[in-house]
């Protein structure tokens, strides 16, 4: 009746020793400066240093341009692991996995090799530069446009929300150009922080995550050499869409680990407190508050897994499962946390404890990459089509 070798649904040892290190290393390196990155709002350089010392800063890169090739599961296991202990941390590789992956799906060789070196040794970092002031969840409506020009491209516009907006070097840029052709008249471009006319506006002061910068990039006649476009003009929609296939787990692995850290920390302190001669968690109404959120983080874990396995295996029609695996995984979040903050009260709602943080840096995570209202657009047409 019983099988130890039966591994469906187990992780290969591989991946549980990746994140125990990852634990290790979260813990004496990430962990001990999360308040403070968070109170002063500061880039979380201590987080940087150690993920780029461990090559845990990009770890999907492929191996031929400097990369470790590690698989979509394990960056996964990497951002869970780091946002268990600081969520701004875990954008480091998150923003590098969106910022690389339209490039690695359509780019060109010769563009390749331009950029995915630089990133992989630690010394570069790419964001994705898609929403704008006016065009959000309706992304075709950009108004940020690109024209050929002897040879080059000319950028014109600005782009909203972007993550990392100043501390990275590269930014896959989409812009109309061709207004006459809808979603197939936008393409995708590799712009250089150091190109002509481009520039980046100040940091947003934000609720949660506020050791990741958030930006506004503007272009005023950025010329770009020829050969920065991602694939065929007029298919950076497209490019882009394929990109959050594959990248909304790691919005879900986020999630996950925001998730843990605040069931950990309540689990420590109802164990810890005491009320009416003995600890809170020998109360029914605790016990099943905490048996709760441990469950949904289990399925929000399974279900960001399977989806980053799915994009792994390169299996057709990841639109449902990566939206799924998003959607769920940021409302766990959300309830998880705010149940954290419920279970330590008063000390809850203060900066002693983690809690208030872990719930603040939630929130972002049902509306980035797609909100969850989108993410339910995207579930319900795979179904119904």
């Amino acid at each position: 009746m019983t099988d130890p070798s039966f591994d469906l649904f187990r992780l290969p040892e591989q991946h549980l020793e990746l994140r125990q290190v990852l634990r290790d290393l979260c813990e004496k390196e990430i962990a001990p400066h999360a308040a403070d990155v968070d109170e002063r709002s500061r880039y979380p350089e201590e987080a940087l240093k150690a993920l780029n010392a461990a090559g845990f800063s990009a770890l999907h890169l492929p191996e031929e341009y400097g990369g470790q090739g590690g698989d979509a599961v394990a960056g996964c296991i990497v951002i869970e692991e780091v946002a268990r202990v600081c969520a701004s941390s875990s954008m480091i590789p998150i923003i590098n996995k969106l910022g690389t992956t339209g490039l690695i799906l359509r780019g060109s060789q010769e563009l390749k090799k331009q950029v995915l070196p630089s990133v992989a040794s630690g010394k570069a970092m790419v964001s994705y530069a898609l929403s704008e002031r006016e065009a959000g969840s309706d992304a075709v409506s950009m108004s940020t446009r690109a024209r050929a020009d002897s040879g080059d491209w000319v950028l014109n516009g600005s782009k909203a929300w972007i993550t990392n907006g100043g501390r990275s070097s590269w930014y896959t840029v989409m812009a109309v150009t061709d207004p006459d052709k809808g979603a197939k008249g936008i393409s995708a471009f590799m712009v250089h922080e150091d190109d002509e006319g481009f520039s980046v506006g100040p940091t947003e002061r934000k609720l949660g995550l506020k050791g990741s910068p958030t930006t506004e990039l503007y272009f005023d006649n950025c010329r770009i050499p020829g050969d920065r476009v991602i694939g065929e003009p007029g298919t950076g929609f497209k490019t882009a869409l394929a990109t959050l296939e594959h990248t909304r787990p790691t919005i879900g692995a986020q999630a996950v680990g925001i998730a843990q850290g605040a069931l950990d920390a309540a689990l420590a302190y109802t164990q810890e407190r005491k009320q009416f001669g003995r600890s809170i968690s020998d109360f029914q109404a605790v016990q099943f508050m905490l048996a709760d959120m441990a469950m949904k983080v289990e399925a929000a874990r399974l279900l960001v897994y399977s989806a980053a396995a799915r994009a792994e295996r390169g299996e057709h029609n990841l639109g449902f499962i990566s939206s799924a695996s998003k959607c769920f995984a940021s409302d766990v979040a959300m309830e998880v946390t705010t149940n954290a903050v419920q279970l330590l009260g008063g000390a809850g709602y203060t900066t002693d404890f983690p809690v208030e943080r872990f719930m603040r840096d939630a929130k972002i995570t049902q509306i980035y990459e797609g909100t969850n209202q989108i993410q339910r657009v995207v579930m319900s047409r795979a179904l119904l089509r």
